[in-house]
């Protein structure tokens, strides 16, 4: 399974932020995407997701046009409603999902599998902290498992403990997706990711690991991020 990104574009007034991006991604990779703070990264999820209209561009996956139900998007800032207690926001997404959810297990099957513990299972989402509400969003997108997952800065809410776990179940999970993890942490990336890509001036760029070690391959990327911006 590939996803393949072909000439997108996307402008906000007179800034050009992406500008004519090509690429494609495979299954079975985690990819780190690297960029400066306003280079796009966002940018690039939010066309990906449809939730803004890309200029111009399309995304194909195996040579299909993407559609929603390919996505699944793990924002920075958890977006879970507060009403409803942890078991119950499940319950509700199952039954909604049901049709489309292979090997559906049980609500505290899902949440063993997240490591949420039985004494939080029944409070209100608004009683959660910012990272346990990163853990549902989470959560649900692993259930739905869509082709291609977006994770957008998802570990900076999580303590160390908790970061890797959640970096061992995305371990876990990559053979069946294509997954894509924006972050500024360059380590964070290169513990990981399999592959990293740099958004920069607009596009996007492969850096290679072969043949580089550690040090060079960071002031490699270093560079990438730091040169001069003349656009």
């Amino acid at each position: 399974m590939k996803l393949t990104v072909k000439d997108l574009k996307k402008s906000f007034g007179q800034k050009s932020v992406l500008k004519g991006i090509n690429f494609t991604f495979e299954k079975g990779k985690i990819y780190g995407l690297l960029g400066k703070n306003g280079a796009g990264k966002t940018t690039f999820f939010n066309c990906l997701n449809e939730d803004i209209e890309s200029d111009d561009g399309c995304f194909l996956l195996d040579d299909k046009a993407l559609i929603p139900e390919d996505i699944g998007y793990v924002v920075s800032t958890p977006n879970v409603p507060e009403f409803l207690t942890g078991r119950e926001f499940l319950k509700f997404f199952i039954d909604i999902n049901k049709d489309k959810i292979k090997n559906l297990k049980t609500i505290d099957e899902y949440f063993d599998f997240m490591k949420i513990d039985k004494e939080d299972r029944d409070k209100l989402l608004k009683d959660y902290s910012h990272g346990m509400k990163n853990k549902m969003q989470m959560l649900v997108n692993f259930i739905a498992s869509p082709s291609v997952l977006l994770l957008d800065e998802p570990l900076t809410s999580f303590d160390v403990v908790v970061s890797e776990e959640i970096k061992e179940m995305l371990r876990k999970i990559k053979k069946d997706h294509i997954i894509i993890f924006s972050t500024h942490i360059l380590e964070l990336a290169l513990d990981l990711c399999d592959e990293i890509v740099i958004l920069n001036h607009g596009t996007l760029e492969e850096v290679d690991k072969k043949d580089l070690d550690n040090k060079k391959f960071k002031e490699k990327i270093i560079s990438a991020l730091t040169e001069d911006n003349n656009d």
